[in-house]
């Protein structure tokens, strides 16, 4: 069954159990995907899924970490229930030993010398990564081993 279908799924049992908070943010997952659909006028495929929940789950970090840094908890509770729920749909993140070789392999395989090519080398991790590792975190490893 695909992402988009799981979510849809879900979004049903939601409903029928009368989750309110869960069947709140599976909608806004929902959202996100219909407007992408919208925008691009096509079915998003599975990486473009992932692709959408790994920006939604990146945001709520994002938040989080604010909400931290003003004190005020109860945002931050809001946005952590939300994310655990988009991490549900997420694959298995990789451990930093599995990412570190990854990096290592593309970078070979690209022929990477300098920083020139570090579009080469994200462009081979990127699908391999989308929605396994933060990857933010996965430029700055690729600079300091290009560097």
């Amino acid at each position: 069954m695909s992402l988009k279908a799981t979510v849809t799924n879900d979004m049903k049992t939601a409903m029928k159990a009368g989750e309110k908070e869960r069947l709140a943010t599976i909608r806004l997952i929902m959202a996100a995907i219909k407007q992408l659909e919208v925008d691009g006028q096509k079915d998003l495929d599975e990486a473009e899924v992932l692709a959408v929940l790994d920006k939604m789950a990146k945001q709520r970090r994002e938040s989080i970490t604010q909400f931290q840094n003003a004190e005020r908890d109860d945002l931050v509770a809001a946005e952590q229930a939300e994310l655990d729920i988009i991490l549900t749909y997420l694959p298995e993140p990789l451990s930093e030993d599995e990412v570190n070789d990854l990096i290592k392999v593309a970078i070979s395989s690209s022929g990477a010398e300098s920083m020139k090519d570090m579009g080469k080398v994200m462009g081979q991790l990127k699908p391999q990564l989308q929605g396994r590792a933060d990857m933010s975190k996965v430029s700055g490893q690729i600079k300091a081993l290009l560097a």
